[in-house]
């Protein structure tokens, strides 16, 4: 399980779990209930690179990020460490 803790959205952390490059589970703490388990039942069994590609960027109101963008940044921190421990 990875732990990310987020930074501008209401939702605290996200506790995620990885095999082979796909999403085997998600959890969001905090955060607007409804909305995060929507994004968790889209995600779960889908490749990381395509969940970045779908949500990098996307604001929430007039924040700059939102809770599916900050997934991204937990995502792209993943790879990079597996990226570091396989070299």
């Amino acid at each position: 399980m990875y732990l990310f803790r987020t930074s501008g959205v209401c939702a605290k952390e996200i506790r995620f779990e990885i095999e082979k490059d796909i999403i085997k589970s998600v959890e969001f703490v905090g955060g607007c209930p409804g909305n995060l388990l929507g994004i968790k039942k889209l995600i779960e069994g889908k490749k990381i690179d395509d969940i970045i590609e779908q949500f990098k960027g996307i604001p929430c109101g007039n924040r700059s990020t939102s809770c599916p963008d900050q997934l991204t940044k937990a995502l792209l921190l993943y790879k990079k460490k597996q990226a570091e421990q396989s070299a």
